[in-house]
């Protein structure tokens, strides 16, 4: 997986797989899905992703499953 994030466009791009995408989906008009030949997901694009978040930095985490807490990873 590979997350980049674009300053200059403020757009993030979140990539799952390595997968050749066939299709590609507009969630609305700030979010892109593309998917694979099986219907499975390729990459996520987002466009205005700080504006969107109302956060002024962005940051990630890797966790391990068994000490997640699903709901405070969303409440941020």
């Amino acid at each position: 997986m590979k997350v980049k994030y674009f300053t200059e466009t403020d757009t993030l791009f979140i990539q799952l797989n390595d997968r050749e995408t066939v299709e590609s989906k507009e969630l609305n008009e700030n979010i892109l899905l593309d998917i694979d030949r099986d219907g499975k997901v390729v990459s996520l694009t987002i466009e205005h992703a700080m504006a969107q978040s109302g956060k002024p930095e962005f940051s990630y985490e890797t966790l391990k499953a068994g000490n997640v807490n699903w709901q405070s990873c969303w409440d941020k």
